[in-house]
């Protein structure tokens, strides 16, 4: 199958609309702990999700897993454990500062790593990406995401210089700025080792491609084992909060908190399937990118923001914002969505060599 950047990007929007859609639903659990409903969750995200569409999308996934060097599986783990810690403070990010400049900051530190770091570590970064007109092209995408990204940080550092502190908290009940930005940014470097887990699964994605899997589909095996280092993460850090805050009882019963325990378990559910689905399409744009795949974690990111950003707006968190305010909002999603086109174009005069 030749690759299709057009569709690559398609894609990529798809897999930022889920990302940017997922906390949604955890808006509707009730009288359960952050560290309750994230690992519910995380349980359907980082391991339910990944089996059930691997199992029925690919061919022999557990022989495929099996057959995979050692090596392979244990890199794949570790970043995956890595973006574990950026993934937990992810969360922890957007209840400091809010769906939309949470997102931005955080994925603005993630953008530039987790694009840049994996052609300059294979060692083509000048070759392949500075000596082309495409690399060239891709390059000024990024510059141009990272530009949107700043945007958004500027409409959402002018909204909080222009609301009250009862306003943010009305909105986002934990606001706290300089909390924010210190978990944000921590979030934002430890999140771009996805995209390292992800390189380094290239074995297991050959190997699922010769047990005839389609090339569309190869990437799913792969989130199997950096999912689960996610999951490693996550699992401890939550445990130990509900320890610390006794909120272990949480996940049984609803007679201290008087929990709708099926709804909290649905919502936590139907966030964390929505939150597999970022790398499901992911996974399936990275391959219409053709030589050039690095650029998928750009489109990746640049996508979330814009959906975020929509979804800040459907949730009145910019309520209160002047309007120049909102045209910086509005100034920086159009950037991004310029930045996803550059880089698709970019992509595309790869596919012509």
């Amino acid at each position: 199958m030749n690759p299709n950047p057009l569709v690559g990007v398609i894609f990529h929007w798809l897999g930022g609309l889920a990302s940017g859609s997922f906390y949604v639903p955890f808006r509707a659990v009730r009288r359960w702990s952050w560290e309750t409903y994230w690992l519910v969750g995380g349980v359907f995200s980082w391991i339910i999700a990944p089996w059930a569409l691997g199992l029925h999308m690919t061919s022999d996934l557990v022989g495929v897993l099996r057959e995979s060097p050692g090596s392979t599986l244990f890199w794949c783990y570790f970043w995956g454990m890595m973006w574990g810690m950026g993934g937990l403070t992810f969360g922890l990010t957007m209840r400091y500062l809010g769906m939309s400049l949470g997102m931005a900051i955080a994925l603005g530190y993630c953008a530039a790593f987790g694009t840049l770091m994996p052609p300059i570590f294979d060692g083509v970064f000048v070759s392949n990406v500075l000596g082309t007109v495409s690399g060239r092209v891709i390059l000024l995408g990024v510059a141009v995401c990272l530009t949107g990204i700043a945007f958004a940080g500027k409409a959402g550092m002018s909204k909080e210089g222009e609301m009250s502190v009862e306003q943010k908290q009305e909105v986002i009940k934990e606001f706290n700025l300089k909390k924010g930005l210190l978990v944000g940014t921590f979030s934002g470097v430890m999140s771009a080792c996805f995209s390292y887990g992800l390189r380094a699964g290239d074995p297991i994605k050959a190997l699922a491609l010769k047990h005839g899997t389609s090339t569309l589909w190869q990437g799913l095996p792969v989130l199997v084992p950096v999912l689960l280092g996610g999951f490693t993460t996550n699992f401890i850090w939550c445990v130990a909060l509900n320890i610390r805050n006794r909120s272990g009882h949480e996940y049984f019963s609803s007679r201290m908190t008087k929990a709708p325990m099926l709804s909290n378990y649905f919502f936590s559910a139907l966030a964390g399937t929505t939150w597999y689905f970022q790398f499901f399409f992911y996974t399936m744009g990275e391959t219409q990118m053709g030589a050039y795949k690095f650029s998928s974690w750009t489109l990746h990111m640049a996508s979330i923001i814009i959906f975020s950003s929509l979804w800040g707006i459907a949730l009145h968190e910019w309520r209160g914002a002047s309007g120049r305010t909102k045209s910086w909002l509005a100034v920086s999603i159009f950037v991004l969505i310029l930045s996803t086109c550059v880089v698709g174009y970019g992509n595309y005069l790869g596919t012509l060599k």
